[in-house]
């Protein structure tokens, strides 16, 4: 999928979301992008069994991530807003992480602007109103989109948190969710990511799907003793 909008500057930039501790998808993606700058819309850890090892690459690479609700829950504790098997998800986790991973965790910024040395982008996890918790969905909240770009005084918003990509652009404005690296909502069991390309006056967003070793990461999810679900849905990417 490939979108065409209006903006000013000469960059191209990954970005990321939902990682969820799948390493094996991480990794691909990493590997598409390579030589590419990249940005982390949050929720590094959960779901899948290697927490550990996702922010370790992080924290080498140097990626600017944002804290997603997920993040958030392994450095307070609070899993009171989770279902029960995203609750155990997330205490294992805690649990597994190193102290110093979990210190890396509680330093995420809430959300990132300027990502092109100018004023014209905003990412977060959730939406501009609640960076942590609000799904953003085209359908139900295409509406506020442009209320969010004129408050923010921005022209491209990126958003995470749904596991399901989307670009929407009007008026040389867009906003737009990378999907899911690690746990793919869509129906699509690739991982999933954007790339953002600004050229003159022209900016792309374009979502890319990306093939890893699923049979691996879910036999790591078993492995770990961790709610079986979390392993099925990603044959399947519900």
């Amino acid at each position: 999928m490939l979108y065409s909008s209006r903006l000013a500057r000469l960059k191209k930039l990954a970005i990321v979301s939902d990682v969820h501790a799948n390493l094996e998808a991480f990794e691909a993606v990493l590997d598409e992008a390579r030589g590419l700058d990249m940005i982390c819309l949050g929720d590094l850890v959960d779901y899948g069994a290697n927490p550990n090892e996702v922010i370790e690459v992080v924290r080498r690479r140097e990626i600017r991530t944002v804290m997603g609700n997920h993040d958030w829950a392994a450095v307070s504790g609070d899993t009171s807003l989770f279902n029960a098997r995203a609750a155990m998800s997330s205490i294992w986790s805690r649990a597994h992480l190193t102290s110093q991973n979990l210190e890396y965790v509680r330093t995420l910024v809430p959300d990132i602007r300027s990502p092109f040395e100018m004023s014209e982008a905003y990412f977060t996890h959730g939406s501009p109103d609640d960076r942590l918790w609000e799904y953003v969905d085209p359908r139900t909240h295409s509406d506020l989109f442009g209320h969010y770009l004129e408050r923010l005084g921005v022209g491209v918003i990126g958003l995470g948190h749904t596991h399901v990509p989307y670009v929407w652009k009007e008026k040389g404005k867009v906003v737009f969710n990378p999907g899911s690296v690690g746990q793919p909502r869509d129906g699509n069991p690739r991982a999933s990511f954007a790339v953002l390309s600004v050229e003159g006056q022209e900016v792309e967003v374009e979502i890319r799907r990306v093939e890893y070793d699923v049979q691996k990461a879910a036999s790591k999810i078993r492995e770990a003793g961790l709610p079986d679900s979390h392993a099925t849905r990603l044959f399947s990417g519900t």
